[in-house]
């Protein structure tokens, strides 16, 4: 049984985003991943402080859970973003052109990202 107190509270918080994340942002990853004709490894959730997700060499994506506190579009340019990683693990303009075929207006949802700040502890 948790006391409730802030640190355990903020952790029931964190929980739930978490679970959250993994029934909305499972989906859409499955359904981009099929659209790219891409195979991923896992997909794990995790809070970051400073990345909405990652992806790595061995095929697992990773996504911050505060990602679902976000609007959908930017979520799912997120979600491409980390796709396309699995093709390029760079930010080339091959990268980049591979993520606009997805997300035509990529390079806008770049920008209105970049001006959000993730709010972790």
């Amino acid at each position: 049984m948790r006391v409730n107190n802030e640190k355990n509270i903020l952790r029931c918080y964190d929980d739930f985003y978490k679970q959250f994340a993994q029934n909305h942002i499972v989906p859409r990853v499955e359904y981009f991943a099929k659209c790219m004709d891409l195979e991923y490894q896992e997909i794990k959730f995790r809070k970051m402080k400073s990345r909405w997700g990652s992806c790595s060499s061995t095929k697992i994506l990773t996504f911050n859970t505060e990602l679902i506190k976000i609007e959908e579009e930017l979520i799912d340019y997120v979600i491409v973003h980390e796709l396309a990683h699995l093709v390029h693990m760079n930010h080339s303009a091959k990268f980049h052109s591979l993520v606009e075929q997805y997300i035509p207006h990529a390079k806008h949802l770049r920008k209105n990202l970049k001006k959000i700040h993730i709010l972790s502890e």
